[in-house]
């Protein structure tokens, strides 16, 4: 092993990315395909990211329908390592199961809880962030990681920087700050207001933390919840059986809010750059280019006086012509045509097709 002592790294591989459709579905979501053009998936580019910091020490956690997905993409990886959830329960299970099981694991572990389908942009300060909130995380704080905002976002919700922690910088590398509140997605108005002040960075649900303080905080506020994780660690075979009776819940919500407001959240800005890659405006953007930006075979895109996003997906020709922030995806068996304003609702489609029975489209 190498890096940050008794460090891990838990990585929830979950969810359809379904703004992301027809390219991102249930059976193939947007973790495991490469949407930056760089050869490799988002779920390998966070294992890439992560490894100096971790060697070998990861928990992946997905859906059993993935499992085998997630091992062809990440053969370093044993099974061991890849823990499949009976089904979707949100965050607060998939990362509570993995926090019960490291701390029976390594008693002197910190983990950190990173999605795999995130974007970033530079490495070494993803490292160095990474370093200052183990630090934090040592001392018994549940540390989150502050994105500078980069623009009045509506569709990230907001972290408030309260003081600096005793003995942490109050500026600059390695500062940490405790956490006032967290602040749901804003209107326009209110997100530039929060700019203003300085005060404010994006929540990417990134949390480094001791398993057994994150399980105690859990605890505090749903004793069973807790203690349902930590006899599925205890005995796996009882997974199936405790799996059901798991809320529905996110970590955010089930911990690290009313953790706040108790005083014990504490949060590392960084200045890296940083996407989820939400929707497909969220994807032109980072592809970048004043023009039309294509995801895939350049050869199949043909443009006359049009912006936007194009992704070819098989061996015919796209052409668009005289349109702006356009986007076009094209699949074997779905084609979406729309634009980067409308992006957000590209969901709809697919709640319109699950209403409709065609499982076999989303």
């Amino acid at each position: 092993m190498s890096g940050i002592d008794n460090f891990w790294a838990v990585v929830p591989a979950g969810g359809a990315g379904t703004r992301l459709w027809p390219l991102s579905r249930s059976s193939a979501p947007k973790f495991l395909r490469d949407l930056t053009g760089s050869g490799r998936s988002l779920l390998q580019d966070t294992y890439d990211r992560l490894a100096p910091a971790v060697g070998d020490r990861f928990l992946v956690v997905t859906g059993r329908a993935h499992g085998d997905a997630v091992a062809a993409q990440l053969p370093q990886l044993g099974r061991e390592s890849i823990l499949a959830e009976p089904s979707a329960r949100d965050s607060m299970a998939a990362i509570g199961w993995a926090a019960a099981l490291l701390e029976r694991r390594d008693p002197e572990a910190v983990m950190g809880s990173f999605a795999a389908d995130h974007v970033i942009d530079d490495p070494e300060a993803f490292r160095r962030t990474v370093i200052s909130a183990v630090d934090a995380a040592r001392d018994d704080w549940l540390v989150t990681v502050g994105i500078e905002p980069t623009h009045p976002s509506t569709a990230f919700g907001y972290i408030h920087l309260g003081d600096p922690l005793p003995g942490s910088p109050s500026s600059g590398k390695g500062s940490a700050y405790a956490v006032a509140e967290f602040v749901e997605k804003p209107s326009a108005e209110v997100a530039r207001g929060y700019l203003a002040t300085g005060r404010y960075r994006w929540n990417a649900g990134m949390f480094v933390v001791r398993p057994g303080v994150l399980l105690d905080l859990l605890g505090a506020g749903d004793p069973d919840f807790a203690a349902a994780l930590r006899a599925i660690a205890a005995d796996p075979a009882r997974l199936d059986e405790l799996w059901p009776t798991l809320p529905r819940i996110a970590l955010d919500h089930a911990v690290a809010e009313p953790a706040a407001a108790a005083g014990r959240v504490a949060t590392v800005p960084a200045g890296f750059g940083w996407d989820d890659i939400g929707d497909f405006d969220s994807l032109a953007a980072l592809l970048g280019g004043d023009g039309t930006s294509v995801l895939g075979d350049a050869d199949l895109v043909e443009t006359v006086d049009a912006t936007g996003l194009v992704v070819p997906g098989g061996d015919r020709m796209v052409a668009v012509v005289g349109l702006d922030d356009v986007v076009v995806v094209d699949t074997p068996d779905a084609v979406l045509v729309t634009t980067r304003a409308h992006a957000q609702q590209v969901k709809q489609v697919v709640d319109a097709l699950k209403a409709r029975g065609r499982a076999d489209l989303t």
